[in-house]
């Protein structure tokens, strides 16, 4: 799947799950909004899994896909590191079983560190960004300083305002990386039946509904993301805000016979 229909569908995950996001330990409005956020930008965290810095004469050059180019040398070198550890695009970070458990284990040790959820909600913010400059007017999160400014701003937010450890980042890690690959099992690419990459002979499930970038990738990102705007709405502080906006307009509506 495209980047922004990999982020549509995790945002809406996110927005699905806040019923129940409180026994993972979101507290109040701004982490709710972070939780949602988080699953839409760690729906794109396993394609971190290609790219590098290439040299030309004496200058370097960032390339791979368009998240792992990101935040520049910084993102390439994960990128490149992820991959070789993985075994290429769409092996390990694309493990059903693997991948959710090791990034959400990263993730749960950093979640006590109020700089290294900061580095990791930067993170989660920033592929976001990427992911959906196709709705975002301008290009200013497109650019590596733009991108990685917002970014640190967004993070420095959240952290700022909880008062607790970020124990349900973890979670929204996991959760961001799950989505990501069931939507790359629904295109004919597929994904790694689990453990089958390691050696670099993996076998593929795919249910083969559509190849990446059809039409039909299209329409499901757009459900995708009218059914995130509902969840949010309907399940955050939102609702409060517009039900006295919403309200009186659906009970003066005619009912059919």
């Amino acid at each position: 799947m495209l980047g922004h229909s990999h982020a549509m569908s995790g945002l809406a995950a996110g927005a699905a799950t806040l019923p129940w996001a409180g026994q993972v330990g979101v507290s109040g409005p701004v982490e709710q909004l972070a939780w949602v956020a988080a699953w839409g930008g760690f729906a794109m965290l396993p394609d971190l899994d290609q790219g590098g810095i290439h040299w030309r004469g004496v200058m370097p050059s960032s390339t791979g896909s368009t998240v792992a180019r990101m935040w520049g040398p910084v993102t390439t070198t994960l990128a490149s590191a992820v991959g070789k550890i993985a075994g290429g695009h769409r092996q390990g970070t694309h493990d059903l079983l693997l991948a959710p458990a090791i990034f959400g284990l990263l993730t749960a040790l950093a979640a006590h560190n109020t700089y290294a959820s900061m580095a990791v909600i930067a993170l989660g913010i920033g592929l976001a960004l990427q992911a959906l400059h196709v709705v975002i007017p301008g290009r200013v999160e497109q650019t590596v300083i733009g991108n990685v400014v917002i970014s640190a701003l967004g993070a420095w937010w959240v952290t700022g305002t909880a008062n607790h450890a970020l124990e349900w980042l973890p979670w929204a890690v996991a959760g961001g990386v799950v989505v990501h690959i069931l939507g790359d099992w629904l295109t004919v690419g597929g994904v790694p039946v689990p453990l089958t990459w390691v050696g670099g002979h993996s076998v593929r499930l795919s249910a083969g509904l559509f190849k990446t970038g059809a039409k039909t990738e299209h329409v499901v990102a757009t459900m995708f993301a009218v059914a995130a705007v509902v969840g949010v709405v309907a399940f955050s502080p939102l609702q409060g805000y517009l039900a006295p906006v919403i309200d009186p307009v659906m009970t003066s509506a005619p009912l059919s016979p």
